[in-house]
């Protein structure tokens, strides 16, 4: 016996409001030495189109299954085919989400969304694992089992697993490695797309606080010459001269103009990034040096 769970024939991993949603069933499986005995939902879909498809086969000239767990091992292969035909349409709704999050001109505000779809790749990923599980189970009880052994949990028997069996099984094991894979490739690509969010957010606002940093640096000084002149003296040097306001703005345009130059001197007002990409020129005049 064998339990396979297989998603909804009629239920998309996406659903019609784009959240992701892993929906499955379990399927049974009983292989007896000449029959094959399925327990599994009644609007089932992947029997009926797998009996349709062996029906078909003796037109086609394609084998047909020579033991029942060869038939088992077909619609297991099927079940999870229906996990790698969702892998496209799955890998352009999380690109769109990253799209979403790592746009600078909008916030992103759908982080459920992006919450549960890393949750449900991670429940996709453990459901494969368990399928993986039972099937290796299944397999290295089979390959390890007596024919002659009343005592097993199968019907007495049962002939040795065939070469094409055995390499069926290899191909299943195969398709539901690379579904895990999948998952597990889109769940990393959704933690760097979070991650890149946090960086570039942090980014613009270090960027905002330079700025700000740089204005309070030019206005401080102005405010200490305004605070000097404002003070309730009655005789301050320059307060009954008619040039001096005249003066005293000179002097602050003056003291504003040699900050904003000895920061741009510094590079305090550059981009880090661009401070550490070197010039197309330079780098063709050092490609050009000789040495």
């Amino acid at each position: 016996m064998i339990v396979f769970r297989g998603l909804l024939s009629t239920a998309p991993l996406i659903d019609e409001s784009g959240a992701l949603r892993v929906r499955t069933r379990p399927t049974v499986f009983f292989a007896f030495a000449r029959c094959l005995v399925t327990v599994r939902a009644r609007d089932s879909q992947l029997v009926p189109a797998m009996h349709a498809r062996l029906l078909a086969l003796p037109q086609s000239g394609t084998r047909q299954p020579a033991s029942p767990e060869e038939l088992m091992l077909r619609l297991l292969n099927a079940m999870v085919d229906r996990y790698l035909d969702q892998r496209q349409p799955l890998a352009d709704r999380l690109e769109r989400l990253q799209r979403q999050l790592l746009d600078p001109r909008r916030p992103f505000r759908d982080w459920p969304t992006l919450l549960d779809a890393r949750s449900e790749l991670r429940r996709l990923e453990l459901l494969c694992e368990e399928q993986l599980g039972a099937l290796e189970r299944w397999r290295e009880q089979r390959l390890e089992r007596d024919p002659t052994d009343e005592t097993a949990g199968t019907e007495p028997g049962l002939p040795p697993l065939s070469e094409s069996a055995q390499v069926r099984a290899n191909d299943v094991v195969e398709h539901i490695h690379r579904v895990v894979k999948h998952a597990k490739g889109l769940e990393h690509s959704i933690e760097t797309a979070v991650q890149l969010h946090f960086s570039s957010t942090a980014h613009r606002t270090n960027e905002i606080m330079r700025t700000l940093t740089t204005i309070t640096a030019i206005f401080m000084p102005l405010s200490l010459i305004t605070g000097i002149f404002g003070m309730n003296f009655e005789f301050i040097p320059g307060l009954h001269s008619r040039g001096g306001f005249w003066i005293a703005m000179a002097a602050m345009v003056v003291i504003a103009i040699a900050l904003l130059v000895y920061f741009r001197a510094r590079r305090y007002l550059n981009d880090p990034s661009s401070m550490r990409r070197p010039s197309r020129g330079s780098a063709a005049a050092r490609r050009q040096r000789p040495p």
